[in-house]
C-alpha cells in the first residue's frame, strides 16, 4: 500500500527541494539577527523530543543570558502574535508554549506563525532566542541549528511524506550544526553509539550527541507530589496525546504498574464527551504536555503528570553544554 504513495512523496519532496534550493541561493529571503537564535527541530513529523530539549537549553542558557522562546503554538485556536502568560490556556497558545511559560515564568514566551515577526518583537529585551520546531522555517537563519532524530526511526531510514514521515528529504540534515539521536536505550553500548554516528554520515563541521529520556522519580499533581514507586502501586488510567507513547508505556510496565491506557493523537484537543469520560476515572497519570490541556478541565480530579528530561549518554553532557555556550558567545561577540 505504501508504494502507492511513492509518486506523491516524490512530488512533495521535489517541491520542498525546490524551495530549499531557492533559500540556498538567496532567491527567497532569510533574516539574520544580531542576537543568537537557536533552532530546535527535526526532519520528521512529531515525537523526537523537541520540548525537553528546549527546556534543557532554557535552563542552561538562562543562567547567563536573558532567554526568549518563540513557537508557532501548534494546536491553538487563536491566530497572530501572543505573548504567553501562565493564565493562558492551551487552546489559546498551545500546550508546549504554556508548559514552557509555567516551568520558566521569568522567560519571555511568544507564539506566532511568522517567526520573523515574533523575533523582531522580543529581540530588544532578549539576549538569546530559542526557536521551537522551525527547522523547515527557513525565513530565519539561526545562529545554531539543532536537529533531533529518533533512535527507533532515524531520518536516514525514513521516507518523505506521505510514504514515510519526513517533512523534507533526508539531505536537509546538512543544514544542522548539531545532530542529536534522541530516545536511545539508556544502556546503549558505546560501540552502538559510534555506529549510529557513522550511519548519519556527518560532515566535519557537525557534532553528534546521543540522548535518552530521564524519567522523574515523582508524579506531580496540582497541589502535591507523589513518589513514583508509591504511585505505580495504585490502579490508574494513563492518558496520552503525544506522537509516540510507547516508551512511556514500556517504562511504566517495567515499574510493574497496572493501568488502562487512553491514547489520543499528538496535541489532541479533548472534546466535552472525552473530558466527561475522564472525570469518571479515579486516578489519572498523563504527560506534562497533556497536563497543560487537561489540568484546567479536571481541576477536581486526581490527575498527575510524570515529568521527563533530556539525558546525555556517554558522559557527553558537559561537551554539549560547552559547545552551546561557546557558539552563543562567539555569535554575540561577532555580532557585537
Amino acid at each position: 500500500m505504501k508504494f502507492i504513495t511513492a509518486p506523491f512523496s516524490l512530488f512533495y519532496g521535489s517541491v520542498l527541494a525546490l524551495r530549499n534550493w531557492a533559500f540556498d541561493r538567496g532567491i527567497l529571503p532569510q533574516h539574520e539577527f544580531n542576537i543568537p537564535v537557536i533552532c530546535v527541530g527535526n526532519l520528521s513529523v512529531g515525537g523526537t523530543g523537541k520540548s525537553p530539549m528546549i527546556e534543557y537549553l532554557a535552563d542552561l542558557l538562562s543562567q547567563e543570558y536573558t532567554v526568549g522562546i518563540v513557537s508557532r503554538g501548534y494546536g491553538r485556536k487563536t491566530k497572530g502574535y501572543i505573548e504567553v502568560t501562565d493564565q493562558h490556556t492551551a487552546i489559546e497558545v498551545g500546550d508546549e508554549p504554556l508548559q514552557f511559560k509555567r516551568k520558566f515564568p521569568k522567560l519571555t514566551v511568544v507564539v506566532c506563525a511568522d517567526r520573523v515577526e515574533a523575533i523582531k518583537s522580543i529581540e530588544n529585551h532578549c539576549e538569546v532566542i530559542l526557536l521551537d520546531d522551525a527547522f523547515q522555517h527557513r525565513y530565519v537563519r539561526p545562529a545554531i541549528n539543532i536537529l533531533l532524530t529518533q533512535y527507533h526511526l532515524p531520518y536516514y531510514k525514513d521516507r518523505v511524506l506521505p510514504w514515510g514521515r519526513l517533512r523534507e528529504w533526508a539531505s536537509g540534515a546538512k543544514r544542522a550544526d548539531l545532530i542529536l539521536m534522541t530516545k536511545c536505550p539508556e544502556n546503549l553500548a558505546y560501540a552502538q553509539g559510534q555506529s549510529l554516528q557513522f550511519d548519519l554520515r556527518l560532515s566535519e563541521d557537525q557534532s553528534f550527541y546521543a540522548t535518552t529520556i530521564d524519567y522523574s522519580d515523582q508524579c506531580i499533581g496540582p497541589h502535591e507530589k507523589i513518589e513514583l514507586d508509591e504511585f505505580v502501586k495504585l490502579p490508574f488510567t494513563l492518558v496520552t496525546g503525544i506522537a509516540r507513547p510507547e516508551p512511556l508505556v514500556a517504562q511504566l510496565a517495567k515499574k510493574g504498574a497496572k493501568f488502562a491506557h487512553f491514547a489520543f493523537a499528538d496535541h489532541h484537543n479533548f472534546t466535552k464527551a472525552e473530558i466527561e469520560k475522564l472525570r469518571q476515572q479515579d486516578l489519572i497519570l498523563t504527560t506534562e504536555k497533556d497536563f497543560q490541556r487537561l489540568g484546567d478541565q479536571l481541576q477536581k480530579r486526581a490527575i498527575y503528570y510524570w515529568p521527563i528530561k533530556t539525558k546525555f549518554l556517554f558522559d557527553r553532557k558537559q561537551a554539549f553544554d560547552l559547545e552551546i555556550l561557546r557558539r552563543v558567545a562567539h555569535h554575540r561577540s561577532f555580532a557585537g
